[in-house]
């Protein structure tokens, strides 16, 4: 039998995930997930399949948090553009989102619990664009997220990573230009949920290291600082397993400093298909609990 955290035979991670699997945790739910193949070029499958899915697997709860949509064609994601999207063609197709995920959501409603949202960017610009967005589509709740940094979608691949952190001035300067704009954007919209608060360690096998830097760790605290006081969420996000990463976002360290400041956190898949729903969460409870968080989930609300 395989194991799926290290992709290897049988061993002691594999007992590790039985006793995992074998648990039953309060209640499933995902605070950031179902992207779909029918609303987002880097998913498959449609959303209603999702939802179904969602559903079939037990789930409470679950926000889809769509992409939204791009600012101008220079800042689309890479995917996009050489689908020959267009600005337009997104902002029209985000409208069919929303219509489409509010018909799943009374559609589905004694089933499951649906919440019709949104995953924003801070690229140039978004200061007035999201906002404007979020009057337009009327969200049930936004998640604040950063993949752009200097208007460089630096966790596309590991040389658009180095190019940002080329323009940055190197990595460091990467990692303290990424939390400089993440305080900025949850400052700005207090969105209900800050998606997965340390993304930037995504191309960099040394970002345990990393995150004690000094200058680092106090951007860290001060954005923690930050979210504790607006009361918002932070999403576990567990895409990262499924991406062969040893730890979700957030980060162990991370994770404590969240702990000891008492903000809530809740697991998010990220789905982007029928076949990443509800993966590791099992794992994600285990871990949440080890550090003392409690599993009666955070709804998200609307700021």
């Amino acid at each position: 039998m395989t194991c799926r955290r290290c992709r290897t035979g049988a061993g002691k991670h594999l007992i590790l995930l039985r006793e995992e699997d074998a648990m039953e945790p309060e209640e499933k739910v995902s605070v950031h997930g179902g992207h779909s193949g029918q609303f987002c070029n880097h998913a498959v499958d449609s959303l209603e399949e999702i939802v179904k899915a969602y559903i079939a697997r037990g789930f409470a709860w679950a926000g889809i948090t769509e992409h939204a949509p791009g600012i101008s064609q220079e800042l689309l994601y890479t995917d996009q553009r050489e689908a020959g999207l267009t600005p337009e063609l997104l902002y029209e197709r985000f409208g069919r989102y929303m219509v489409e995920c509010r018909r799943l959501q009374t559609l589905y409603a004694p089933q499951i619990r649906l919440f019709a949202a949104m995953e924003i960017e801070t690229y140039s610009g978004y200061q007035l664009f999201v906002p404007a967005l979020i009057e337009a589509f009327a969200p049930d709740y936004i998640v604040g997220s950063v993949h752009f940094v200097d208007d460089i979608n630096f966790d596309y691949s590991p040389e658009m990573y180095h190019r940002a952190a080329v323009k940055a001035g190197g990595i460091d300067r990467l990692y303290l230009r990424y939390f400089d704009q993440q305080y900025e954007m949850i400052s700005l919209l207090r969105p209900a949920v800050v998606g997965h608060f340390d993304l930037i360690r995504i191309f960099d096998p040394a970002y345990r290291q990393r995150f004690e830097h000094p200058e680092i760790n106090k951007k860290i605290r001060r954005n923690l600082e930050l979210i504790r006081h607006l009361d918002l969420i932070l999403d576990f996000n567990l895409r990262a397993l499924a991406k062969g990463a040893d730890e979700p976002y957030l980060t162990e360290s991370i994770l404590r400093l969240a702990h000891d400041f008492g903000i809530a956190v809740v697991p998010g898949d990220d789905a982007h298909g029928v076949a990443d729903v509800g993966n590791y969460f099992a794992d994600g409870v285990t871990r949440l609990k080890r550090y003392g968080f409690t599993t009666e989930w955070r709804k998200p609300v609307a700021g």
